[in-house]
């Protein structure tokens, strides 16, 4: 099973067409994409390789459906010959993007067949009992072969959407007729234009297809979803608070989002799939159009349409929220303390890497540990990372300062090779007693660095899901929410510059960080992660820097530091490596030994998300009970060893 489209309320990354177009110009497309280039981290300028990726992309942002194009029709693309390589790359150099209209003028009349095969299909009967696997990930779905099949595949994907629409009884079944109809309409309109919206939407489709090609972070932003992107910089905006997985059927809900309205009512469950919004149907919209219809005003009432699947099949319900204020800042830090002994564990439940004037993840997380060690015996620390998409750089480096002394946290490499190095400076951990990382297959970027970083020192075992989402690369934008929020009619764009590494020279890009006791939780079974998503950049490692001699840095710069710097390195510790072996046999034995993990383990394979025994983000998380456990093991091992 491939997760796609994963989407936040809060984080939305809209498709190209359902906003003003961009202004754009043979010249100005041309000047935008060669900034990407000078500052990407591999590729420098276009070449035939690339050429061919942007057919494949441009050909996908078109008809994403594959529900337009012939195979045969468009061969020539995605198998292009040298020749038409090398002649796109010339012409592409001169301004000349006649290649894709020509792929666009095929679109335009595959879209007169299309219209065709609607109306012949209006009289035939759908077919029954399709699969849903079928069309779990249509971006593997190989071309049409010939118009039967192109035909036969609308018919199906008809079939699932009105298996879905049924439900809500004959007047919803025909509004969603109407929507479905309205929305393919509206779109081929809008990919048509007529003379210079024509090109603007060709020059916008290749500068995303341009950009996609690169690695699956560079990409190029209309002025509509730009402004999406604000959203998420600015982290709020007014909705229910959950996140979706988009399905040709429906919208179905992967997690809600604590302490927002969807979670404060306890109406809305994991695995619910949402059909309609205040009885308009989302099934056959965009993810994004259906989000905006959640979206509104604080206060206002939002009516979702919902099938539950339940013992006895499932069941329509119509659910109403009240709209509130999501900001990310309410769920920043969690903190909890489980009893041990004649002490406590502490539980510090990270869910990003924030700063703002008041507040930062690195600050809080001291304060929530000198809270605890002043009621508390602390004898350990869990820091669960488990789903956290990263944040701030710094924070990562200010977060694994708190369990380290000094030395190198991660190292920058950027387009042009250079290294940069950043360091925890102060030395002054707030603990240095048993320590473990939780994570599980969503923790990313910054998330990855910490963990790897301090289980590179030795610092701390990493216990969780096998391995973490492998996104090692980091990204600059031409947005700046805070000192240039304007946003530019062209359209703006976020390119991927370069690589982290951590201070063991190891990179997570691809791989992940590796667990150090495998603890399976919710996403243990699920295709997440970098080596699923469009060309990923490779992984590599540069030297280790355990033993930093501030090389990097200019002489005054060392001078500023001081000499007192490299007097409290962290040096990498072997505290831990003579308990793994039964850390890792006492966890798989109680694993093994519990019918409710051996019932939750059935569940994840089933991928049944709603079930109470695998509910990541309900009261029963068997994956942090089994993590506690490892702890507590941990500290015994460690006294007895004392």
């Amino acid at each position: 099973m491939r997760l796609k489209k994963w989407l936040l309320f809060f984080l939305l990354i809209g498709s190209i067409l359902e906003c003003k177009l961009p202004l754009l110009t043979p010249r100005s497309a041309k000047e935008k994409f060669e900034e990407v280039l000078k500052g990407h981290a591999t590729y420098k300028s276009l070449t035939p390789e690339l050429i061919q990726r942007v057919f494949h992309s441009f050909l996908d942002e078109l008809d994403p459906t594959k529900t337009y194009f012939i195979h045969s029709e468009i061969d020539r693309w995605v198998h292009a010959t040298d020749d038409l390589l090398s002649d796109t790359l010339v012409r592409l150099k001169r301004c000349d993007y006649s290649t894709f209209s020509e792929i666009h003028a095929l679109f335009l009349k595959a879209i007169e067949r299309r219209e065709a095969l609607e109306i012949a299909i209006g009289d035939k009967e759908l077919p029954k009992s399709v699969q849903k696997s079928e069309f779990q990930d249509i971006s593997t779905l190989p071309w049409a072969i010939d118009t039967n099949e192109l035909e036969t595949r609308i018919m199906k994907i008809k079939a699932l959407q009105l298996e879905s629409a049924g439900k809500m009884g004959e007047e919803g079944k025909s509004r969603f007729l109407q929507i479905v109809e309205k929305r393919r309409l509206n779109r081929e309109s809008e990919l048509k234009g007529d003379g210079e919206g024509a090109e603007r939407a060709i020059l916008t489709l290749f500068l995303k297809a341009a950009m996609e090609s690169l690695d699956s972070h560079t990409n190029y932003f209309t002025p509509t979803e730009a402004n999406q992107f604000m959203i998420q910089v600015q982290q709020r905006l007014f909705g229910i608070g959950a996140q979706l997985r988009d399905d040709l059927d429906g919208l179905v809900v992967v997690r809600i989002l604590e302490n927002s309205p969807a979670s404060r009512s306890g109406k809305l469950k994991i695995n619910d799939k949402i059909i309609a919004v205040n009885q308009e149907p989302v099934v056959g919209l965009d993810i994004t159009e259906a989000v905006e219809l959640i979206r509104g005003p604080e206060g206002t009432e939002v009516q979702l349409t919902l099938i539950r699947e339940c013992d006895e099949g499932s069941e329509t319900l119509e659910l109403e929220l009240t709209r509130g204020e999501i900001v990310l800042e309410d769920s920043r830090l969690e903190t909890t303390v489980e009893p041990f002994g004649d002490g406590a564990i502490a539980i510090l439940r990270l869910f990003s890497f924030y700063q703002d004037l008041n507040f930062s993840s690195a600050s809080d997380m001291r304060k929530a540990l000198d809270e605890i060690k002043l009621e508390k015996n602390l004898k350990g620390v869990i820091v669960d990372l488990r789903g956290n998409g990263g944040g701030l750089l710094s924070q990562a480096v200010s977060v694994a300062g708190l369990f380290i002394t000094k030395g190198i946290v991660v190292s920058v490499k950027d387009d042009t090779g250079k290294i940069q190095h950043l360091r925890e400076t102060e030395g002054k951990p707030v603990w240095d007693g048993p320590l473990l990382i939780l994570v599980d297959r969503a923790s990313a970027s910054a998330a990855e660095i910490v963990a790897q970083t301090l289980q590179d020192y030795g610092r701390a075992l990493v216990v969780g899901d096998t391995h973490t989402f492998g996104k090692g690369s980091f990204q600059t934008f031409t947005l700046d929410a805070i000192h240039n929020p304007k946003i530019n009619p062209e359209g703006e764009y976020k390119v991927t510059r370069g690589k982290y590494y951590t201070v063991s020279g190891k990179s997570p890009q691809l791989k992940g960080v590796l667990s150090d006791i495998a603890v399976p939780g919710l996403l243990s079974g699920v295709d997440i992660g970098e080596e699923f998503s469009k060309f990923p950049l490779a992984n590599d490692q540069i030297s280790p820097h355990f033993d930093d001699d501030l090389s990097d840095l200019s002489a005054f710069q060392r001078l500023k530091l001081g000499n007192s710097y490299r007097q409290n390195l962290q040096v990498p510790l072997s505290t831990y490596k003579p308990f793994i072996a039964s850390l890792q046999s006492n966890s798989k034995e109680r694993i093994g030994k519990s019918k409710n993990y051996q019932s939750s383990l059935k569940e994840i394979e089933k991928k049944n998300f709603d079930s109470l025994q695998v509910d990541l983000f309900g009261k029963c998380d068997l994956q942090l009970l089994e993590a506690i456990n490892v702890m507590k093991d941990l500290i015994y091992l460690g006294d007895k060893g004392k």
